[in-house]
């Protein structure tokens, strides 16, 4: 640490004397919530800030020489909630550019007089009362030990887990009120994008770090209960990306460099005159380097790409296009200073290759009382996965897995929202067209002979060309919505019906059948109590449907849509205008969960690791169920201090072909989150984040399985009759952050040092069945002194336990011209 805190020193010592004050921009648009329609005459006000203005015809907004620094932004309309956004730092390098969305609001509810700043803090709308969370680009860039992943960052919130036990951590699995991870789904401006991660689990999700560029996001919304009937295969979680415009005032850009990532950030004008504008951004992995550092075995290489392309034809209509990719290399290499760990890791994980990505069309037209949304889009995803018994030295007569595997999805969407008689109205349709492909080999269980040649294990493997042709998913939806007794009373009701022409039963739309309702009730001023409950329904991953025998038939034809039944019910308490606690109660019930024909368990346990999920025949009879309480108190920007506390209890249940519900993999009982940040003078600002997980839980080997097959395999087998009957430590860590702020003439440079795990905690890991090696670590030890057999007979079984602590500290540089 005292070397860190010199390096610090010569950085910053020749900037010490540009402290003369520096100005910067504030633009941006204000429209209606309801409508999407511009808004003209809105007041644009900061914070101990005496100037202000109104936005012009086209809702358009710009606040020029603002000294620089962080400011609460309030926009007021009459007719309109006022809202407020916090912590808006303006720079003198790049113009801040932000969005705002007014919700038409009465003036009174009955004898409650609501005050200009009642809802400024609250995330909810009609329709999703309870269980949702916002966060801002300032909450997200600024977030301890986030790193600029909004997957690590959202875990600050309640409910939100991450994957116990990892090999190293390296994993941004989110794990909802204890759903699985593939439980979730993800939009970037209206349009889904399947994977946001690097290396991504197909079937599955998660990965090393995220694929988002948080410098596009104005704001993250995360539902995690009360759906909105537009959104389809949820069953955890809807998240909501919105992204900025590009300015349309000049080109800018933002440079980021830190020890794991290089990142350029751009945007500006295409045309002045029609008011088009763009963001783009690349970004190229340090990992690698990082790694090599540390000597690790592992050697993840990236680059990801992202562009928006706005442009406003005329007040009614909107064109925009977005595009997001990735090119994945996850590979290994020899350490210099062999461990049983990293030897371990090197055979125990596949090499990846993957290339994912989602582009989009959008269309908005405001119409009369509402707006429609017409997109089309294409995400894909090539997957290419091999494994051998020594990965370092690769021979295709050892090998234990190839991937060849492509999917794709073609789009259209249409959503219709009207305001109409006070009620609000929603409906539409879509429409997919799936392509799925897969050439897979797998094998299970290597064929084992004794000494006399006879087989002691025969092989068990599968190998297949996926027999799926193109086929289509549909749905339709409406949801109504309307506000009762002087705005007290607030009820949502919606139905939604899926289908597919793949599955057996796929086309009849009532075995999708899927009602929800929320009610929420102001009680006063201060307090509000919410009620929701739904059914919501996602279909297989592809992995599953295009499974096949070793003959090619496809075996999981019949598989059900997976089903979750929803309760929640909650109490919100708006202390001031920026500081909000809720507390909510919380049951989700599954049932058509796919179990695996093979061990028998809920392949609602797996997911959290580099493989695939989904490549076996399954039988979809499993149930489950999740039901906890949350806590979770959040006050933003006041008196240069803001901070979130969440606190989680839940327990999390699945069964298996036994029929009997035992603790899920993601079972970790209690989540707790606090961060906090202390803006300091002269723009230094640090931030600090304790989190703490329960114990995940774990199933032991099966020892003389795992002794049989560990050569061939290079992990360990589970013993799955005592599946998830032991338990990990409890995980916790403290993260800390510190940033340091410069602005000169027309850029700026902002340092930061960000420090996971400051404090040493140990990390609980899985234990990860091998062979005991020499002292040399150059190979196994035996019980004869000969070399290992096939079967691993004579070597002797070693359970590693690597609880180490990873202290990650990461200095980084952002520039903004």
């Amino acid at each position: 640490m005292k070397k860190i805190t010199h390096f610090l020193i010569l950085i910053f010592l020749p900037f010490l004397s540009a402290t003369a004050q520096k100005t910067g921009v504030l633009s941006g648009q204000v429209t209606d919530l309801t409508t999407q329609a511009p808004l003209s005459g809105a007041s644009v006000l900061l914070e101990g800030y005496s100037k202000g203005t109104l936005s012009d015809s086209l809702g358009r907004f710009t606040i020029t020489s603002i000294p620089t620094g962080s400011y609460n932004v309030t926009i007021s309309l009459q007719g309109y909630k006022t809202i407020t956004r916090y912590n808006i730092i303006l720079s003198s390098g790049n113009e801040q550019v932000l969005n705002f969305q007014l919700e038409p609001v009465a003036e009174t509810l009955g004898t409650v007089v609501v005050s200009g700043r009642r809802r400024t803090v609250m995330a909810a709308s009609i329709e999703t009362p309870l269980s949702v969370q916002k966060l801002t680009t300032e909450e997200i860039k600024t977030n301890p030990g986030g790193n600029f992943d909004i997957s690590r960052v959202i875990q600050s919130l309640p409910g939100v887990g991450g994957t116990s036990g990892s090999v190293g951590g390296y994993r941004n699995d989110i794990i909802i009120r204890g759903g699985a991870p593939n439980e979730n789904v993800y939009y970037l401006d209206g349009i889904e994008v399947p994977v946001i991660n690097h290396f991504a689990t197909q079937g599955s999700a998660g990965g090393p770090t995220g694929i988002l560029n948080v410098s596009f996001l104005d704001e993250v919304k995360l539902s995690s209960s009360a759906f909105n009937a537009r959104y389809d295969n949820a069953l955890s979680s809807v998240f909501q990306f919105r992204q900025k415009n590009g300015n349309l005032n000049r080109t800018q850009g933002n440079y980021r460099l830190s020890a794991t990532e290089f990142a350029v950030t751009l945007d500006g004008p295409l045309s002045r005159k029609k008011k088009i504008t763009y963001l783009a951004s690349v970004r190229r992995s340090y990992l690698q380097l990082l790694f090599k550092a540390l000597d690790l075995p592992i050697r993840p290489n990236y680059w990801d790409f992202q562009t928006k392309v706005s442009y406003p034809v005329n007040q009614k209509t909107t064109i925009s296009f977005i595009g997001i990719g990735a090119l994945d290399d996850f590979s290994f290499t020899a350490p210099k200073e062999a461990s049983p760990e990293k030897l371990y890791s090197i055979n125990a994980n596949p090499t990846i290759a993957q290339k994912s990505y989602t582009i989009g069309f959008t269309i908005k037209k405001t119409i009369p009382g509402g707006y429609w949304d017409l997109s089309l889009s294409r995400n894909h995803l090539r997957n290419n996965l091999d494994k051998f018994e020594d990965n370092n030295d690769p021979d295709e007569s050892e090998r234990i897995l190839r991937i060849r595997s492509l999917e794709s999805e073609n789009k259209l969407r249409l959503d219709i929202n009207q305001q109409k008689h006070n009620w609000k109205i929603s409906y539409g349709t879509m429409f997919q067209l799936v392509d799925y492909s897969n050439n897979a080999y797998t094998l299970v269980r290597k064929e084992l002979t004794d000494e006399n040649g006879s087989i002691i294990q025969p092989a068990v493997f599968t190998s297949f060309r996926s027999p799926i042709d193109p086929f289509l998913k549909f749905g339709v939806y409406s949801q109504i919505s309307r506000r009762f007794a002087d705005n007290r009373i607030g009820i949502s009701a919606g139905i939604r019906f899926d289908g597919n022409s793949f599955t057996s039963e796929g086309s009849n739309l009532l075995k999708t059948f899927s009602p929800r309702m929320s009610l929420s009730y102001v009680l006063t001023e201060k307090w509000t109590a919410s009620f929701s409950m739904g059914r919501y329904y996602k279909i297989p991953p592809y992995t599953i449907l295009g499974f096949a025998d070793n003959n090619g038939k496809s075996v999981n034809k019949d598989a059900d849509y997976l089903r979750s039944d929803h309760l929640a019910a909650g109490i919100e308490y708006l202390f001031s205008g920026n500081t909000r606690f809720t507390l909510e109660g919380f049951y989700k019930r599954y049932t058509n969960v796919p179990v695996s024909i093979r061990n028998g368990i809920s392949l609602s346990n797996l997911g959290g690791d580099f493989n695939v999920l989904g490549n076996e025949a399954i039988i979809t009879n499993g149930k489950g169920e999740t039901y906890g309480i949350e806590f979770f108190a959040q006050q933003k920007l006041s008196r240069r201090f803001y901070g979130i506390l969440s606190y989680t209890y839940f327990h999390s249940r699945y069964s298996g072909s036994d029929g009997v519900l035992k603790p899920s993999s993601w079972d970790n009982r209690h989540l707790l989150s606090i961060t906090a940040g202390y803006k300091l003078p002269r723009n230094w600002e640090i931030g600090l984040k304790f989190r703490l997980q329960g114990g995940a839980p774990y199933t032991p080997f099966d020892m003389t399985a795992s002794q049989l097959n560990y050569l061939s395999q290079g992990t360990g087998i589970y013993q799955y009759s005592l599946l998830n009957t032991l338990r990990l430590n409890a995980f916790n860590s403290g993260d800390l952050r510190i940033d340091k702020k410069w602005n000169f003439e027309n850029w700026s440079l902002n340092v930061y040092l960000d420090v996971t795990n400051w404090y040493g905690a140990g990390t609980p890991a899985y234990p990860q069945y091998t062979f005991r090696r020499n002292e040399g670590n150059t190979d196994f030890l035996t019980t004869d002194g000969q070399p290992v057999k096939a079967n691993g007979s004579n070597a002797i079984p070693l359970i590693l336990r690597n609880d180490d602590a990873n202290i990650i500290p990461t200095i980084g540089f952002i520039i903004e011209m």
